[in-house]
């Protein structure tokens, strides 16, 4: 784009402003590319996107670009565990977002790079590049090593537990705590950070390869250069987010989500990205999909290997090779190519050995990590959505990781408007097994949309309730949450969403593959149909809204303004 077209109605006081910096006349006449990061001393997966900011720069200005570096640092889940602060973590999701977008419109820009890790950072940043549609590309940030053992950070969660059953002693808990996170780099296991670094790939939005290469790797670097010289190509050919994130691509993305094992929280995530470019995703479709595509990653947690391995076996490109015949190979990406092209190049070019000669160090072959699709972890994809008369618009389950005697399962609802009356009770053995735990007022209007962690770890640590035991929310759940955990449950409570009318003792019938989540009863007798209807409208006919608990700063802005979960859980 030239200058004068850039500029076009521009202040005159800009290229004095800009001339103010690091600057020249000559740099005036480049394209100038925003180069957006959540690099900050948060925590391990944004403190060293400097490392990748600073390879991109290079690569901007290698190809005639001036980059200009921005950040909106990000905040962590992990830290903001067990406290109130988990309350903001959606909420963050859409205020790095909207100044990402305040940050591009108020300076003109040909271009944007965007780099993050992690959990609500990179679903931001694609939100933001939707929004702001000028040429984009995304650089993943990488994933951190295992620490000795085999460790890794979700791990933490079940050492806290054991050490508070008095399982471990404070010294033992405290050397894992300390080698947990041994590198820079997203935690190490199919988490939220994990699957949306892999859903941007997906996506035709990063470069194909570049989801989850371990931080420490020279590869990591290399990548990002080369995402700031193709800036420069998709800047001249004018190549938007709005030409890749078709109906077809969020499909595709939804098909890898399937086969890997992603977290809850993706479900979240796509379809706020997907409505910025006027898409919507429809429960019933990503059900649909997760029943056709076969589940075929290893990764924790629902699987074995930490995340390097999955880069190793040959990461999101070697499982779209896998299922291929169901992907829309047609697809434009940020190489201005086809999905099916960058495949094809890929397979010709020896990157899938070269990447898989890694796990020759541990004598793995690639088909431990990414199975064939001949010979998958299961027929269907990880994930399902529940409908029935406790979530009439839908609940999310990552039911690969359900134990197969809970798939089908009826018990009595134990009720909590607080999760942290929730923990109390399985910590301290006042929940029996078979219990179907609730938790509301949880939702987004109700509380910012918190995860369970806690809660459902405490639940898996206990042998007694870890295969006997559920857990249902208009909550979310972490991305390391393992067993039977049904979160996103909509309406939610605090809008009178029939969640809100469950009480102790009502029998819950969770039917994964019938995909229904119902009350069916109460007092220890099942009900009909009619019976049960009519007991929840005499219910809703007594029940008062609490008042909100977002009384106060963003997170009243976000309660008043949040969509439900299951739409994406944006302002609007």
């Amino acid at each position: 784009m030239l200058k004068s077209q850039r500029l076009k109605g521009a202040a005159p006081e800009i290229e004095s402003l800009r001339l103010g910096m690091n600057y020249t006349e000559n740099d005036l006449e480049k394209p100038q590319i925003m180069v957006n990061s959540t690099q900050g001393e948060s925590h391990p997966g944004s403190y060293g996107l400097n490392q990748l900011v600073e390879e991109a720069v290079i690569g901007v200005w290698s190809k005639g670009g001036k980059p200009s570096r921005y950040t909106v640092t990000d905040i962590c889940d992990g830290i903001a565990q067990g406290h109130e602060g988990m309350n903001y973590s959606l909420a963050s999701r859409e205020i790095i977002a909207a100044m990402i977008e305040i940050q591009g419109q108020a300076s003109p820009f040909d271009g944007i790079i965007l780099c993050a890790s992690c959990d609500k950072s990179i679903p931001a940043h694609l939100i933001a590049a939707a929004r702001l549609n000028i040429p984009a590309i995304f650089i993943p940030g990488g994933t951190a090593l295992t620490g000795p053992g085999n460790l890794s950070l979700e791990q933490i969660g079940t050492y806290s537990v054991q050490y508070h059953l008095g399982k471990i002693t404070k010294e033992e808990f405290t050397h894992l705590q300390r080698e947990a996170c041994p590198s820079c780099g997203a935690c190490q296991m199919m988490g939220t950070a994990s699957t949306m670094q892999v859903m941007a790939e997906a996506l035709g939005l990063a470069l194909p390869g570049t989801a989850l290469i371990p931080f420490p790797l020279k590869k990591i670097r290399d990548m990002a250069r080369q995402a700031g010289e193709q800036i420069l190509y998709l800047v001249g050919k004018d190549i938007k987010p709005s030409d890749i994130l078709t109906k077809e691509a969020f499909n595709n993305a939804l098909m890898v989500h399937a086969a890997i094992s992603g977290s809850t929280n993706a479900i979240l995530h796509l379809p706020a990205i997907a409505r910025e470019v006027g898409i919507k995703l429809e429960p019933s479709e990503i059900d649909e999909i997760h029943r056709r595509i076969p589940y075929l990653v290893d990764v924790r947690p629902t699987g074995y290997y930490a995340t390097e391995f999955f880069w190793y076996a040959g990461g999101v490109p070697a499982v779209m090779w896998e299922i291929k015949e169901h992907l829309h190979l047609d697809q434009l990406t940020v190489t201005g190519k086809t999905l099916g092209e960058n495949l094809e190049e890929l397979e010709k070019s020896g990157w899938f050995q070269r990447v898989n000669r890694y796990l020759e160090n541990y004598r793995m072959q690639k088909e431990a990590v990414i199975r064939p699709k001949h010979n998958p972890i299961q027929a269907q994809g990880s994930l399902a959505v529940l409908k029935g008369n406790i979530a009439p618009e839908g609940a999310v389950v990552k039911h690969a990781a359900v134990p197969r005697e809970m798939q089908d399962h009826i018990g009595p609802a134990r009720v909590f408007d607080h999760e942290e009356a929730a923990r109390e009770a399985v910590l301290h053995n006042r929940i029996q097994p078979g219990d179907v735990i609730v938790v509301r007022y949880a939702g987004p209007k109700g509380s910012g949309m918190p995860e369970m962690f806690y809660t459902t770890e405490a639940i898996a640590a206990n042998p007694l309730l870890s295969s006997t035991t559920a857990l249902i929310t208009d909550g979310r759940f972490s991305g390391a949450t393992r067993g039977p955990a049904i979160g996103h449950v909509s309406p939610e409570a605090i809008e009178g969403g029939p969640i809100a009318l469950v009480q102790d003792g009502d029998l819950i019938h969770i039917d994964i593959a019938g995909r229904g989540l119902n009350m069916i009863g109460w007092d220890g007798s099942q009900k009909t149909p009619a019976e049960v209807a009519e007991e929840l409208s005499r219910r809703k006919a007594k029940w008062q809204a609490p008042a909100s608990r977002l009384q106060k700063g963003i997170l009243k802005v976000f309660g008043r303004l949040a969509s439900s979960a299951m739409s994406g859980g944006f302002m609007e």
